[in-house]
């Protein structure tokens, strides 16, 4: 068979498909090769780098303390 065949098939397969989980997975893997620095907003980035930032610097908490203040959502 030849690939563009193939292709087709899929493609009505996938046209087909009602499984989520399927589909996810099949999501992650088009998205594989993809950075999920990327993927994140603008706002998430500048956060992440604050922090970074912040480890640089010594500014650090340890996980302990970190637990404590949000143990209520744990």
């Amino acid at each position: 068979m030849d690939i563009q065949a193939e292709k087709l098939k899929l493609i009505q397969w996938l046209a087909q498909l009602s499984d989520e989980g399927m589909i996810a997975k099949i999501r992650a893997l088009r998205n594989e090769g993809s950075d999920w620095w990327d993927e994140i907003s603008e706002q998430e980035r500048v956060e992440i780098e604050e922090g970074l930032n912040q480890a640089e610097q010594g500014n650090l908490k340890s996980h302990l303390e970190i637990r404590k203040k949000y143990e209520k959502w744990l």
